[in-house]
């Protein structure tokens, strides 16, 4: 036995080969099972991708580098779900390109913020966060107050979504630059933030 395992160990391109055999063996027995797997790949129910006006603050959202000082993504211990709420689950990101995950916290996670705050309460926040948590490091965002929402790309990017698997109806997507109108990027990335984690939901 020793000897046939010698064997193998001296000869490289043996070694390589049933280095390959056993990854492949792996990857077979674990990831095909996951494309079946219906809460790994269908919405949680009460999911609903993104409307305009969310979607447009989700874009503003990765625009900033928010997602460099908050995760998304509330795992299963009871120190995180004490203090946010249920922990995620995959389902609740089928409509989410690219999802928002992560481990990196310099601020709190955001994936059930969603309902918590009122809408005046971020826009202050935003402004400036001190207002409102003032041991925060965050910087303000006072800009977005001021600056208001393109509707020239907010369709296009919907029929982008719907080929990738998005529900958006044509009404939905016809009405888009008109739910846009006149909002401004404080209000976009207030309703994509009121937006979050809420198809589960957790006692507050």
């Amino acid at each position: 036995m020793a000897k046939g395992h010698e064997s193998v160990e001296t000869n490289v391109s043996l070694l390589i080969v049933l280095t390959l055999v056993v990854i492949s063996i792996g990857f077979v027995a674990i990831v095909p099972p996951l494309f079946f797997q219906s809460s790994l790949t269908q919405p949680v129910a009460g999911l609903k991708p993104y409307g305009a006006l969310q979607l447009a603050g989700r874009d503003i959202y990765i625009r900033e580098s928010c997602m460099v000082c908050h995760s998304q993504m509330i795992r299963p211990f009871r120190a995180e779900t004490e203090r946010y709420g249920h922990y995620s689950v995959a389902g609740e990101f089928i409509y989410d390109r690219p999802f928002q995950w992560g481990s990196k916290r310099t601020g709190p996670d955001l994936h059930r913020v969603g309902g918590r705050y009122s809408d005046e309460w971020h826009r202050v926040h935003l402004i400036n966060p001190r207002d409102v948590v003032p041991e925060s490091i965050m910087p303000g965002y006072p800009w977005l107050e001021g600056t208001f929402l393109s509707t020239e790309t907010i369709q296009k990017k919907m029929r982008v979504l719907r080929s990738l698997g998005h529900p958006y109806t044509d009404e939905e997507i016809k009405a888009a630059r008109a739910a846009l109108e006149g909002k401004t990027e404080m209000d976009a990335i207030i309703a994509y933030l009121q937006s979050l984690g809420t198809a589960i939901k957790t006692r507050r």
